[in-house]
């Protein structure tokens, strides 16, 4: 990968919009000039398993995939998720969570328990940690599937890309029309958490 190369992912369960929230980002990217590549991983996404994208963005990008350790952002759209994948991220990157629980089949049948300590276990990791309630943003705004819009203006906010492209503008191409309104607003209140 090139030197000025970065690394963002996305981690969550099936149906909160992770895919989405990474197709916007990576449009909008391409759209400010830069080489982009991206991977999706559906684990059983539509039982509420683990989905998990990568996204690299530079001016020269070899590969989508990137190694334990190499992340500059990790966004966990569930609590869970990032404990799973915050090895991914590099000494000191940054890791957004969304403090949604979403019990895993596990939980659900009793076998085990949801990690109650999850924030104290995150805290000790050597990262900037944001912890942020998107799902009561999007409520807020009336509809809660646009969480994964709330959390992509955090990101866009932390990663310093804000003024890099018109992110309204991005966001009303990404979806339906009956939707660009609230899913630009929510990209707005994303920004205002972090």
């Amino acid at each position: 990968m090139g030197r000025d190369t970065r690394r963002i992912m996305f981690a969550g369960v099936g149906g909160q919009g992770i895919i989405l929230a990474t197709r916007v980002l990576a449009g909008g990217l391409i759209a400010a000039g830069y080489d982009v590549k991206s991977s999706e991983v559906h684990g059983m996404a539509q039982r509420g398993g683990s989905v998990v994208t990568q996204l690299s963005f530079g001016t020269k990008v070899y590969s989508p995939l990137v190694g334990a350790g190499a992340v500059d952002i990790l966004v966990s759209m569930e609590r869970l998720e990032a404990l799973r994948y915050v090895h991914f991220l590099k000494r000191n990157g940054t890791l957004l969570v969304n403090l949604k629980k979403i019990p895993s089949l596990p939980v659900l049948t009793g076998s085990v328990a949801y990690p109650e300590d999850l924030v104290d276990r995150l805290k000790a990791y050597p990262v900037s940690l944001y912890l942020v309630d998107a799902d009561r943003e999007a409520e807020k705004l009336g509809n809660i599937r646009v969480m994964n819009i709330v959390l992509l203006g955090g990101l866009v906010k932390l990663a310093g890309l804000e003024g890099v492209v018109d992110w309204p503008e991005v966001i009303a191409r990404s979806v339906k029309p009956q939707y660009r309104e609230i899913n630009v607003r929510a990209f707005e209140a994303g920004k205002r958490l972090v």
